[in-house]
């Protein structure tokens, strides 16, 4: 097969099956070649021998539990060494659909390690970088429970939200200096994600879940676009525009040097 325009090297987490073996399927054919991570070394090895055999682009396989702070630190480490990283996709997470204060605290706080800890520590490592060699882009993966915080488990929705927030931060900061930045806000998705919360796609409306090979590629027409944040499922993406502008308003109201007069005595 002729392998597309070269434009460099993309990392792509959480890469051995669902929404991250499609966007590494997808990036190989726009061009880039892959560092796909994830727990599963098979899993990977099969992922990077379909982009192979699909697009001739090479994926090297990077087998590391991200939840864990060592082994985070060695995929770290590679990666700030490479001179080649011009994308990353931010993917790999876990989901929960527990009451707040009904799940396990264990798997809350591996949940953060995963949702939050990972794509701020890989962000830190390649963004300087990226930076200094003139651009780059940082994709990540949120959901719609970072503005519908009540839908599911809320340490999970916390999550999400501080992935929105971290990225709009990260563009206001680094964006002038080159690097492209983008939350992905999925809704519900076809992917073993339902599977693993014991909550099977069967048991939701088919008509609000949306197929994860239509959910990666409005990602990457999005990203093409330069939207700062990505919600496929959204239709009027007027809502989203309006929504932006009222939040930015609304928070230049706040600064005042006396309480509003509601909290005043009397």
């Amino acid at each position: 097969m002729t392998r597309a325009e070269n434009k460099g090297t993309a990392v792509v987490t959480g890469a051995s099956a669902g929404m991250g073996e499609v966007y590494a399927d997808r990036l190989a054919r726009q061009g880039y070649d892959l560092i796909l991570v994830a727990r599963s070394e098979e899993g990977l090895a099969r992922v990077a021998q379909q982009v192979l055999d699909a697009t001739g682009r090479r994926a090297e396989v990077l087998a590391a539990d991200l939840a864990d702070p060592v082994q985070l630190r060695r995929v770290e480490a590679v990666l700030r060494a490479r001179q080649d990283l011009t994308l990353l996709v931010n993917n790999a997470g876990v989901g929960s659909v527990a009451p707040l204060l009904g799940g396990d605290a264990d798997a809350m706080e591996r949940m953060i390690a995963l949702n939050v800890t990972a794509p701020t520590r890989l962000s830190y490592a390649l963004a300087p970088g990226m930076v200094e060699r003139g651009g780059g882009a940082i994709v990540n993966v949120s959901s719609i429970v970072a503005v519908a915080t009540e839908m599911m488990n809320g340490v999970y929705g916390a999550t999400k939200s501080y992935v929105l927030a971290f990225t709009q931060s990260l563009l206001h900061e680094q964006g002038p200096k080159g690097l492209r930045v983008q939350a992905v806000l999925p809704g519900v998705t076809a992917t073993g994600f339902w599977d693993v919360l014991g909550h099977p796609l069967e048991r939701l409306p088919a008509d609000i879940v949306m197929n994860v090979d239509d959910l990666v590629d409005a990602a990457l027409a999005g990203l093409a676009l330069g939207e700062t944040v990505t919600i496929p499922g959204l239709h009027q993406g007027e809502r989203w525009t309006a929504f932006e502008a009222a939040r930015r308003e609304l928070s230049g109201l706040f600064g005042n040097a006396r309480p509003a007069a509601r909290y005043l005595p009397g």
